[in-house]
């Protein structure tokens, strides 16, 4: 039976696939399914070859002897490698890249005395101007007197606002303490309302052009023109009467009156 197939039954016999056996082995499948077809030049020579065979057979159970002696009887015969041929390339690739500290000390010291003559010509300058410096006194110019500063702005006058009325007239009269009754005309004589306010009440009218007002016991109520608080509308129990127009809010007519809610 052949080396390669004596593998390849034990290795069955083993449980042990091709991928398995090259991750025990750290040896690659296709040199395993080399080996096991008795093709050996993957190895790489008969060296390598010899230990492939072995270390498979004790991966396998089988006794390596027998299959190295078959190997150098069909094979490779008993020449081995020389280790000169093995590393003798790598130690002269070794020496050759060894770096030359000679030329390397030389380059150093040079570089040292290059910095120690620009150390000395650099304090040699500097002594050089100092005693320049302290030779010649410095000029020292007064100090310009600080300029005056700017005067504060003028505060701007302030802009008086015309205040702003409604277009036409419109009053609010309210009952703050205690009952009134007003009544109202507009711009034509026409009456527009009549009414009793309860305190707390309070009415809001309003015309275009004029309104004239009749306010009982005005004493009560208060009045609201255009937006601006004129106050009571008379005294308590007076009844009065009071002509508005646009703009600002003065009472054009305040008369007393007789008159009752029957009667303008």
């Amino acid at each position: 039976m052949s080396i390669g197939r004596s593998l390849a039954e034990a290795r069955v016999r083993a449980g042990l696939t091709v991928e398995r056996l090259s991750e025990v082995t750290r040896i690659r499948q296709a040199i395993i399914e080399g080996v096991e077809h008795d093709d050996f030049e993957p190895c790489g020579g008969d060296f390598y070859a010899r230990g492939h065979i072995r270390t498979l057979a004790r991966a396998t159970g089988l006794e390596p002897a027998p299959l190295i002696a078959e190997y150098d009887h069909t094979v490779g015969g008993t020449s081995t490698p020389r280790p000169t041929e093995i590393f003798d390339s790598p130690r002269k690739s070794i020496e050759y890249r060894r770096p030359n500290w000679t030329l390397a000390m030389g380059v150093a010291v040079v570089i040292v005395l290059i910095f120690a003559f620009v150390q000395l010509a650099g304090g040699r300058a500097d002594d050089d101007e100092k005693e320049t410096a302290s030779r010649v006194a410095p000029t020292t110019a007064a100090p310009a007197a600080p300029a005056p500063p700017p005067p504060p702005p003028s505060p701007a006058a302030p802009v008086s606002k015309a205040p702003e009325f409604p277009a036409g007239v419109v009053v609010t009269v309210t009952a703050v303490d205690g009952r009134s009754w007003i009544r109202a005309f507009d711009s034509k004589d026409r009456q527009i309302l009549e009414t009793i306010l309860d305190k707390g009440e309070a009415k809001t009218f309003e015309d275009p052009a004029r309104l004239q007002v009749q306010v009982g016991n005005s004493g009560a109520a208060r009045l609201n023109v255009n937006g601006r608080d004129l106050g009571p509308a008379g005294e308590d129990g007076e009844v009065v009467k009071h002509t508005f127009v646009p703009g600002d809010p003065v009472p054009q007519m305040r008369t007393s009156a007789s008159a009752t809610p029957s009667s303008r």
